[in-house]
Formats: structure tokens, C-alpha cells, sequence
């Protein structure tokens, strides 16, 4: 898949699947949140804003997002 082809793909718009999706993004394929989002041209600040509202924050150390309540 080419970056053209990325950029295509939208991110899913329900926060549960946007959680799974880019926690899975980030296991798989990139070692931080800023990689992911230059890489698919995606805004850092709206999926953390997005992710916040249903209660989870990025761990940079464990590159994934958990649950605030951790």
C-alpha cells in the first residue's frame, strides 16, 4: 500500500473501533503516535481528543492508549 493509498483510507469515526484500530496500528507498524500520524496524515490532537472522550490517553512507553483509569 502507497502513501497516496493511506491517505485515502479515513479513520474509523467510532471511538471504540478507532481505539482498536489504532492501537493495532501501533503494535503492528509504528513505533510512536507521531510516526503513525505523519505517516497517514492523520491529526494527532483529534484522535487524542477523540479517544479522550470515551476515557483513554496515549502511553508513550507502551505506545498504545490505555484506560485513564490505569
Amino acid at each position: 500500500m502507497n502513501r497516496r493509498e493511506k491517505r485515502s483510507m479515513e479513520l474509523p469515526q467510532d471511538a471504540n473501533i478507532l481505539l482498536s484500530y489504532v492501537n493495532l496500528k501501533l503494535r503492528d507498524f509504528y513505533s510512536s503516535l507521531d510516526a503513525m500520524c505523519e505517516d497517514l496524515d492523520e491529526s494527532r490532537a483529534q484522535i487524542e481528543e477523540k479517544l479522550s472522550g470515551i476515557g483513554y490517553v496515549y502511553d508513550p512507553e507502551k505506545n498504545r492508549f490505555v484506560s485513564q483509569s490505569v
